[in-house]
Formats: structure tokens, sequence, C-alpha cells
């Protein structure tokens, strides 16, 4: 009998312990002592609402699965058919390789081949390193095709700090400015300062009754570059980083899922929604270069 998530990659130290499943390389479970800090899923389970997975070669969603890239226009299937949109990549539910494991870490690996909607080859990594400092995911891609290609990134863990609902739980997200979307299709229509709106969570505060599903750019970063987002409730103070190759967190309180607002999903993203078709923050990986980005969680 195999698990729904495939083979399974458990890691540990510095105080925490990890899984990492062969399906899309996704974390399944992250835990501090005896405290989980993600709101993952079973071993015998799938990864619902994109809970753990990696979004690669683009984050979130591309409008009509369509774009032009270089004079070529594609046409890429809808993962997100209900939206019309393709969402989330092409790897979240591949069977990622293993490449090296010791007990602390893990590095799986996949290659994307040239294929309807995206022509290109990459080879996808991700490592996944545990030490007393929490945990750090570490995602890169290589181009293997002869022409450029365009490439984007992002994950989907959900933080947890106890027994839900997230409305008591105290957030920090340096953000300064939110995108804004439309309500049916969660496509960009501008962006708007966060100041003085209920979306402000520069200064830490309860999340109270306000939706997220939205992102957020213009990070406040530390001396080491590094914008934090922190959430604290019952179970105590959960943090994640993002490095500087992400300008971009997603927040989002799932309220449109099968768990509305038991957790709270922040999603490292190098780009925007639909960056395919506006460019920002896209990256052009030329042939044989690599990008590489990494992001982490640890406890308070």
């Amino acid at each position: 009998m195999i698990a729904p998530g495939g083979e399974q990659y458990p890691i540990s130290g510095g105080g925490y312990t990890a899984t990492v499943t062969e399906s899309g390389g996704t974390l399944r479970s992250l835990v501090h002592g005896e405290r989980p800090l993600i709101d993952g899923f079973a071993e015998d389970a799938m990864a619902s609402g994109g809970r753990g997975q990696l979004l690669m070669p683009w984050p979130n969603r591309i409008r009509d699965g369509r774009y032009s890239f270089d004079g070529s226009t594609y046409q890429l299937g809808l993962s997100e058919a209900g939206r019309h949109n393709a969402s989330h990549g092409l790897a979240r539910w591949a069977a990622w390789s293993p490449v090296t494991q010791q007990a602390d870490t893990v590095t799986l690996g996949y290659r994307i081949v040239a294929q309807s909607g995206y022509p290109w080859t990459l080879d996808l990594r991700v490592t996944y390193a545990l030490d007393g400092g929490g945990l750090t995911v570490t995602q890169s891609a290589t181009n293997r095709a002869s022409t450029p290609a365009p490439y984007a990134s992002g994950a989907h863990p959900y933080l947890t700090v106890g027994a839900g609902p997230v409305d008591d739980w105290t957030l920090r997200l340096p953000g300064s400015t939110r995108l804004l979307t439309d309500a049916d299709r969660k496509l960009p229509l501008g962006r708007e300062r966060v100041a003085g709106t209920p979306y402000d969570f520069r200064d830490a505060r309860p999340v109270g009754d306000v939706v997220l599903d939205h992102a957020f750019t213009d990070l406040e970063r530390d001396a080491a570059g590094r914008a934090v987002v922190s959430l604290t409730g019952p179970g105590g103070t959960t943090r994640l980083w993002v490095d500087e190759g992400h300008p971009w967190l997603m927040a989002y309180t799932a309220d449109d899922s099968g768990t509305p607002r038991r957790s709270l999903a922040i999603e490292p993203m190098t780009a925007p929604v639909d960056a395919f078709n506006s460019g920002e923050d896209l990256v052009r990986l030329e042939p044989g270069a690599t990008h590489t980005v990494s992001w982490g969680i640890q406890a308070g």
C-alpha cells in the first residue's frame, strides 16, 4: 500500500521534526518539540487547498491559462477550471525524487519536460534543512532548454499556533501594499497602500473578522534582508521569513475552503498573481541559468 503522498522523507534537527512527501516535494508536517507549526495533513491523506505544496514554475494564477513570451503565445491547461485560470504551476502533484538525504536535510528534484503551454525543460530542486533556527527551504530551477523561459516560484504552507479559529490570533505581516483582485476570478485589478485599511498588519494585531486572500508587497525587511511574518496564538508564536528573492507574500484565511479560518496560509512568492501576463517580477531564466530563493519557518 502506497500513501497518497507517495514516499515519506522524515528529517529532524535542532528540536524540530518535519516530513516531506514524494508527491509535489510537499512539506506535510513541521513540529517544534511537540507543537505543530504548520497545519499539514495525515500520511494517509492527500494535500488539500495547496497545503504545503511547492508552486513552480509559477505561483498563484495565470488568466485564462494564456500568456505571451518572446513573441509567441501559449495556452496552458486550466487547472482552476471554475475560475478559468491556470493555477500554482506544473509540479505540485508530480513525483519528486530524492537527490540527497541526511538526518536533518533532504533534497528532492523533479524535471519539468517541455509540454503544451510550457515548451521548456527545467530541473527543479528543493532542499529542506532543520537546525536550531528552524526550517530553511531552498527552491531552485535550472533552465535546460535552448531558449529563455518565464519563471517564478512560491510555496503554500498553512501556519498554526494552536486551536483555531484564526480570529483571535495576532498577526504581524510587514507588507505596505496590497494587490487588489476581483471577487470571482481572483485576478489583479490594481493595488492600494494598506495604511488606514483593515489589511494593515504591519503592527501586530488580532486577525479579527478580516478575510484574507491577498498578496502583499513593499515588504519591510531586517538587516539581513529578510521579511518576517509572525503569528501568535494559544500555542505560542510561529514565524515565517522570506529572503530578498521574495518580493511578495500571500495571506489566506481559507474562508472559501473546506477548513475555513482553521489556520493561516502565508505563501512566499517571487512574483504576483498573473505575472506571466504582467511581467512584474517575472524571471527571464536564460539557458543554463539557475534561479534560487530561500524561506523558512521557526518557533517563536
